[in-house]
């Protein structure tokens, strides 16, 4: 604490951004590489020590034990105590809102595209039948 004012942690959300630049692909080769930087190499996956290790690289090495452990709770799925890089990086997504606007956009766009192109080969289809 700084003078009785509790610090607080700023998260800036530049998920959006480096999808924008890099594409969902992209993106999510980032997430990995995040998740590899976080993880314990001998389990492949984050663990509390490994999180309180590692947590410098994301600018959070004044974190207490305990809101480590409440953001590893808060992306631990499926309740094992750790976060997988499939737990890791739907957490990701999830911290941004917009990012899942984002993603939400990019799925009606490949879900349109799907129908549009289903539609043609039935077009097709009938043609070929004539």
């Amino acid at each position: 604490m700084d003078g009785g004012v509790p610090k607080s942690v700023e998260f800036e959300d530049m998920s959006p951004a480096i999808a924008e630049k890099l594409g969902g692909d992209g993106l999510i080769r980032e997430l990995c590489n995040g998740f590899e930087l976080l993880m314990d190499r001998e389990r492949g996956v984050i663990t509390l020590e490994s999180l309180g290790r590692n947590s410098a690289v994301l600018g959070l090495q004044d974190l207490r034990e305990d809101e480590l452990a409440s953001m590893l709770w808060e992306g631990d799925v499926d309740g094992d105590g750790v976060l997988s890089q499939t737990d890791f990086c739907v957490l990701m997504f999830r911290l941004s809102p917009e990012l899942m606007e984002q993603s939400r956009a990019w799925f009606e766009e490949i879900v349109g595209e799907e129908f549009r192109r289903e539609r043609e080969r039935e077009r097709e289809r009938e043609r070929e039948k004539r």
